[in-house]
């Protein structure tokens, strides 16, 4: 089954995301810098969620180069992915609006925590059609950083009610640890004669 179509369909979910985000951003009521101050928090989650489609969308193509065919199961884990995916323009302007709140953050990471595990079934999905022996089983290894990322988000969602600041920091975090490509899979893709590696 190609694979066009998937990577098409998902790229313009993650594109509409984006753009339902940056149309919830007010316009300043003044032409002062001390306007823009009642929408900081606003901009920075908004800033932190834009990063975070990012990673996704330069990860699931990285993940979608180095498969070399779908079926239907690869298509519904990657539906289960775009759903959580086109939730965080809804938890993101709730965080924004609410100055960090702790129910809020705590929505805020469940979402990514969500998001987080349907990026590790959609992996386990498409290793299952392809066998052990496929380049991306090889290059994921044992998934150290995807794991890392669940157990992190998993952790930041309770810690939201105690210390809002330290759940955003761990959000901060695993969207660091994630700023750059996997360059386990692109080295894979690089190898393969039958694709060409990503830029």
């Amino acid at each position: 089954m190609s694979k066009g179509r998937l990577e098409a369909f998902s790229d313009a979910v993650i594109a509409i995301a984006i753009t339902v985000m940056v149309l919830e951003l007010k316009v300043p009521q003044g032409a002062y810098w001390s306007a823009l101050r009642p929408l900081v928090t606003t901009l920075l989650t908004y800033l932190l969620s834009f990063v975070f489609l990012g990673i996704y969308w330069n990860n699931h193509h990285h993940l979608l180069h180095a498969t070399a065919g779908i079926n239907g199961t690869v298509l519904w884990a990657n539906l289960h992915l775009l759903f959580w995916l086109s939730l965080i323009p809804f938890a993101t302007g709730w965080m924004g609006e609410n100055c960090f709140a702790a129910l809020p953050t705590a929505v805020y990471g469940g979402v990514l925590l969500c998001a987080g595990a349907a990026y590790q079934i959609l992996q386990g999905a498409i290793v299952a059609q392809e066998g052990p022996g496929s380049k991306l089983r090889v290059a994921l290894g044992r998934d150290v950083k995807g794991k890392l990322s669940v157990a992190v988000y998993a952790t930041a969602v309770p810690l939201a009610f105690a210390n809002r600041w330290i759940a955003l920091a761990l959000y901060v975090f695993v969207a660091l640890l994630w700023l750059v490509p996997d360059r386990r899979i692109e080295s894979k893709v690089g190898e393969n004669p039958g694709h060409s590696a990503p830029g």
